[in-house]
């Protein structure tokens, strides 16, 4: 394709936002793409018309099907979550941008917005959204019209986020634009424009939590405590699976959630996928989520039985199989992305001894690390030392993959 597409940003102010450059390029053009929103604000123009829909690869398939001088309109800035990098890495383009709703947001508040944490729920679930904003003192969340701000602020107050108050910004520019501050309770039971923004603002400190979070601050079955990766346990553990902030994490056999939380916490812009076959440690794993703010997918059932539902993990943990370690290993083995890691924790040798096999039989370099810990107790007014059982740290990796 010789001509180059031009890419133009409009606000919800339409025609009049528009340069008259911008203008006269679209009165010049012979197809003027965009969302019917956008196409409307041109009811007389006499070129052909597409409309976006159901994503762009009916734009994609239009534009090499035949060559014509266009213009594809866009919300805002083209290029902050929306079409621009798309069609630049296909057809040369010309970018010319408006303002974004963020920055209409930020401006109407009077707030710097460089320091903001953006993110986008529009078209995208919820999940996962409370450990990537948890903490965070300022935060824009671009909608759409099913996570509505009603729906977003119930979502918050499930997770206890009450130190947040909620800006929305509706129909931001245009003749119908309105703009609030809402308490989380108050917004939860709003209706609002389909076409708004939302900031977060915190008021007050949030709880925060350390890399290895003490064990007691978890739920945990009773009378009969302990069916816990330890916090000394857990922290070598979260070492050795080598998480990003983007990870892909499986917790097979998460019991109270302790590794999974932990891990959600350290890979908050990515998934963390957790399975249980106890129901009872499942209902204290869901109540530790909801403490330590941490929204990832949690199965009840009995790996490797619906592991097939997760998406590939970077990273394994295997804190319990029962009898179905090789089979829970065979799927992870050949689930897990290039460059991952399997990490499975063992109390006997016999696990241990199946576990090194296994990990070496499937290309898998091995790192055992044997982890024997007390922990001090009082004894009236001396101190002696209690030792945890010893644990095996099985860390497999393939070979010639980064260690």
């Amino acid at each position: 394709m010789s001509n180059t597409i031009k890419v133009i940003g409009i606000g919800d102010d339409g025609r009049e936002g528009l340069s008259p450059l911008c203008q006269k390029w679209i009165e010049e053009s012979e197809r003027l793409a965009g969302g019917e929103r956008q196409l409307a604000f041109f009811p007389d123009y006499q070129g052909e018309k597409f409309v976006i829909k159901d994503g762009i690869r009916q734009l994609f398939a239009e534009l090499e099907r035949e060559e014509k001088k266009t213009v594809v309109l866009a919300s805002g800035d083209p290029l902050f979550y929306g079409i621009g990098p798309a069609l630049a890495k296909r057809f040369p383009v010309e970018i010319y941008p408006s303002f974004s709703s963020v920055q209409l947001a930020f401006a109407l508040i009077g707030e710097s917005w460089h320091d903001a944490y953006i993110t986008s729920v529009h078209g995208r679930p919820l999940k996962g959204l409370a450990q990537k904003i948890d903490g965070r003192s300022k935060i824009a969340l671009l909608t759409d019209k099913e996570n509505t701000p009603g729906k977003i602020a119930a979502y918050l107050l499930s997770f206890g986020m009450t130190e947040y108050r909620m800006f929305v910004g509706e129909n931001l520019g245009g003749q119908n634009e309105r703009t609030g501050w809402y308490k989380l309770e108050e917004a939860s039971r709003l209706e609002f424009s389909t076409l708004n923004i939302v900031v977060l603002k915190k008021t007050c400190p949030s709880p925060e939590w350390p890399t290895g979070i003490p064990d007691h601050e978890f739920a945990q079955r009773k009378p009969e405590k302990g069916l816990i990766t330890k916090r000394e346990i857990r922290v070598l553990v979260l070492a050795a699976l080598g998480l990003k902030k983007d990870s892909v994490v499986w917790d097979i056999g998460t019991c109270t959630g302790s590794v999974a939380i932990e891990a959600a916490r350290i890979a908050k812009e990515g998934k963390v996928y957790a399975i249980e076959k106890n129901a009872d440690d499942l209902e204290n794993c869901r109540k530790n989520m909801v403490k330590f703010r941490t929204d990832f997918f949690l199965m009840h059932g009995q790996a490797p039985e619906g592991l097939e539902s997760f998406e590939d993990p970077d990273a394994v943990f295997v804190g319990g199989s029962s009898h179905e370690l090789e089979a829970i290993l065979d799927v992870c083995a050949s689930r897990l992305k290039k460059g991952g890691r399997i990490v499975v924790n063992a109390v006997t040798i016999e696990k241990l001894s199946d576990a090194v096999r296994f990990l070496k039989e499937r290309g898998f370099g091995v790192n055992i690390t044997l982890a024997q810990i007390s922990q001090s107790k009082p004894i009236l007014q001396l101190t002696r030392f209690a030792a945890y059982n010893p644990v095996y740290i099985i860390t497999g990796q393939r070979e010639g993959e980064e260690k």
